[in-house]
């Protein structure tokens, strides 16, 4: 004991060694990440595209609490719930940080009655993971949501919803993508006709949705000798869940003879062949596979569901990106809504996240592999001089655009260098300078110069306003 203290004593000696300062680790807590304000530009970007088409689509936004009671959360996502981040007692209440958008959507829909809304919401949400940062999986990290809630004839919505996918994994020009989809009916009538006991349904499901990471093998051994499931059962499992394709496979199920027996197959098959006729008049059928091995953990799905995935990179810069996997999924929850309501009302939902971490690292390493020079500003022009004394020159004219609308920058010096004052245009991006000197004041005009050619031209104060604007509006 007494060399255990004194190897302590000398490890408290070392760290309180600096005039009893404290010594404390400068980083983010685990599973978390500071964004840059290059990052964050790269960011605003994607979420600008997404946003953008939310609403085309004509959603409304709508935000709640970062932490909700725990028992909303609790029992809402299967297996995965060990992962919900637990808060400790706030005043009586025991409290969980949200785990992801759709379960308190759920909780707002049932508290304010309404049963009808199609809205968007993006938000950081947490997970107590083990994280792999370089997979863009996080402890804390955004999810942007688009949900469609209300009794509808069947698979429009779900039809949109795999739109919007389309639409911007389409925009955000990621590479090659493929949008998985099954139902969770079409899955349960397989697990009763290959003799899976009811009981077993979630966990065996959760096994299958292993197979995008796992060989059948192994995924098969797992049900076997791990969850009691018999042999001949899970090799009937395997014959369906290799199966993937399009109208043609669904047409051939409807007519196999031991799923067309089962109701509940039957059902989500019929709907399947009708969400296909949905998407082929959207013209995406293309990018979309209907894949009997997709199971989603989430206990909450109730009929389609779909998962995005990117498909192997090409370019030699990517071997990171090859593993980002899935970057948006959902389906639908029609019980959800119920499950809070105190009558027990349901309104079906449906929805989709899109995976934005995975997109931005995905992003973020093709604006590196092209070496990009990402703008972290939007200043589209700095005032300047080229002689001394004009300080107050230049704060009246920075201070009149800036009343105007336009954004611009001064530098925080008396007497700048000319020669620095474009450099730092340079260093920035700024594409314009107004130049203010003795003799420009003296004819009411200012000089100003496109960094980028340094074509210089007088313009009249009074029209200098609509000459930047001019200038700097995107084509």
């Amino acid at each position: 004991i007494a060399k255990e203290v004194a190897k302590l004593l000398e490890m408290k000696a070392q760290l309180g060694g600096d005039e009893g300062k404290h010594k404390f680790v400068l980083k983010t807590p685990k599973g978390t990440r500071d964004y840059s304000p290059k990052q964050m530009a790269i960011r605003e970007r994607v979420f600008n595209a997404i946003v953008a088409c939310f609403k085309r689509h004509g959603a409304e936004v709508i935000d709640t609490p970062v932490f909700e009671l725990k028992e909303t959360l609790t029992e809402k996502y299967g297996e995965d719930s060990k992962l919900i981040y637990d808060l400790k007692d706030q005043g009586g209440e025991l409290l969980s940080l949200r785990y992801d958008l759709t379960v308190p959507f759920a909780r707002y829909l049932a508290m304010n009655k309404i049963t009808n809304i199609k809205r968007y919401h993006i938000a950081k949400v947490y997970r107590r993971d083990n994280p792999a940062m370089t997979r863009g999986r996080y402890r804390e990290f955004y999810q942007c949501d688009f949900d469609i809630a209300g009794q509808f004839d069947p698979m429009i919505p779900d039809a949109e919803c795999l739109k919007v996918v389309h639409e911007i994994l389409s925009d955000l020009q990621l590479g090659d993508f493929l949008v998985k989809v099954n139902d969770r009916r079409i899955l349960d009538g397989m697990f009763a006709v290959c003799g899976v006991p009811d009981s077993k349904f979630r966990t065996i499901c959760s096994s299958v949705d292993k197979l995008d990471k796992m060989p059948w093998e192994e995924v098969r051994s797992e049900m076997v000798g791990e969850k009691g499931l018999s042999p001949e059962a899970a090799d009937r499992i395997g014959e369906y869940v290799r199966l993937h394709g399009g109208l043609d496979l669904i047409e051939r199920l409807l007519q196999d003879p031991k799923l067309s027996q089962n109701k509940l197959a039957k059902e989500g098959l019929g709907d399947m062949k009708l969400l296909f006729e949905y998407l082929t008049l959207f013209g995406i059928t293309g990018k979309i596979s209907f894949d009997l091995s997709l199971a989603r953990g989430l206990d909450y799905y109730t009929g389609v569901i779909f998962e995005a995935v990117l498909l192997q990179q090409e370019n030699d810069h990517a071997e990171e990106s090859v593993g980002v996997g899935s970057v948006a999924g959902g389906g639908r929850y029609d019980g959800l809504v119920g499950m809070f309501d105190p009558k027990g009302r349901k309104v079906p939902c449906v929805g989709v996240s899109i995976g934005i971490e995975r997109i931005f690292s995905i992003l973020e390493q093709k604006v590196e592999a092209s070496e990009e020079k990402i703008r972290t500003t939007e200043t589209q022009v700095l005032v300047a001089s080229a002689q001394k004394k004009l300080l107050e020159e230049r704060l009246k004219l920075v201070a009149e655009l800036w009343d105007a609308g336009i954004k611009a920058e001064v530098l925080y010096k008396k007497n700048p260098k000319l020669l620095n004052q474009l450099q730092y245009c340079e260093d920035t991006g700024i594409p314009l300078v107004a130049i203010v000197g003795e003799q420009e004041l003296k004819d009411g005009v200012v000089k100003l110069r496109v960094v980028a050619t340094r074509e210089e031209v007088n313009v009249g104060r009074e029209s200098l306003v609509e000459e930047i604007r001019m200038r700097t509006s995107r084509p």
